[in-house]
């Protein structure tokens, strides 16, 4: 739950998990690898909730909603499904912490590199002066914290809307059939893809979010989206790794683990879920059914994104304090 709310809040599982390798790795070791584990299979679900949002931006048009709601909801219920057999499994014989651990030996010292996105580099460096501007503003430092946080859910929002209005725009030209084309390749060849962009702009919300606008335009299927979405699981798992070869200190071993353990999580996730089409339709189903209901009523998708998302992820940590 705290993985699922903590990139829910930040829209980037990437974030999540280098946060999360970071607090492995620490020398004081704040963070135990048997936490850290269900952590990451949470923010592998919280991260689908931009491309949630992204889908929003349709209600207006029933079948267009229906279609982008569904691409959108197939992430969810992929990652939903992984972590319901995988955890257990995880819980039960440890195989994802003790195969991550014994690989982590042989990589420690090995050397990475911390990338930073292009894209990512470009917005840090637009947010400086808005924080400067309201730090001059606000003398309060929790103040403008706050100021900032409702500024950057606006921009979110705001980006978002313009992502689906720009492409539908765009779609509108000859690039229809360009994109087309691109998309009905081999599903090994869609998840390569998947990896390689989510890879470069290290974030699979951003990718995944992309096919939103191209099904409500009719453009892609669900079945033609669905690899793309696993293979941005896997890309999304790089950013960590590469930080965590990098590191170095007493704890570097246990912070390249618990980066395996989200790379080997999404691989047997995929491994499980789609090589069989009967097992591999039962997300789609799920995505098509509930895709069905909140576009017979739309204010069922905003309860769905309210609640899944933030509501239950915040009532089990009300009730993990009150336990205690």
């Amino acid at each position: 739950m705290v993985g699922i709310l903590a990139t829910s809040l930040v829209q980037s599982s990437s974030v999540t998990t280098s946060m999360i390798v970071a607090l492995v790795a620490a020398p004081v070791n704040p963070l135990p690898i048997a936490n850290a584990v269900p952590m990451v299979m949470g923010a592998n679900i919280g991260t689908t909730v931009t491309n949630m949002i992204v889908s929003l931006a349709h209600m207006g048009r029933r079948e267009e909603f229906r279609r982008a709601f569904g691409v959108a909801t197939c992430h969810d219920f992929f990652n939903l499904m992984a972590v319901v057999v995988l955890l257990p499994l995880e819980l039960l014989t440890g195989y994802l912490r003790g195969s991550a651990t014994a690989l982590s030996s042989l990589l420690t010292g090995m050397g990475g590199m911390a990338y930073e996105s292009p894209i990512k580099g470009a917005l840090k460096a637009a947010l400086e002066p808005i924080k400067h501007l309201i730090g001059l503003v606000v003398p309060s430092e929790q103040v403008a914290g706050i100021v900032l946080v409702l500024l950057s859910g606006a921009m979110i929002f705001t980006a978002l809307w313009l992502l689906v209005r720009i492409l539908r725009m765009v779609l509108q030209t000859r690039i229809e059939v360009i994109v087309s084309g691109a998309f009905g390749q081999h599903a090994v060849v869609a998840m390569l893809l998947g990896v390689v962009v989510t890879a470069v702009v290290q974030s699979s919300s951003i990718t995944t979010s992309l096919l939103v606008p191209l099904a409500g335009a009719g453009l892609i299927t669900i079945e033609r989206a669905f690899p793309i979405t696993i293979g941005a699981n896997i890309g999304t798992t790089v950013t960590a790794l590469m930080a965590a070869l990098a590191a170095t200190g007493v704890n570097a071993t246990a912070g390249i683990s618990i980066a395996l353990v989200h790379l080997f999580f999404n691989l047997s996730g995929t491994l499980l879920i789609y090589p069989v089409s009967r097992i591999r339709g039962i997300p789609l189903a799920a995505a098509r059914w509930l895709a069905d209901t909140v576009a017979e009523s739309r204010r069922w998708a905003i309860i769905y994104v309210a609640a899944f998302f933030y509501g239950l992820p915040a009532v089990f940590a009300v009730l993990n304090n009150v336990l205690k």
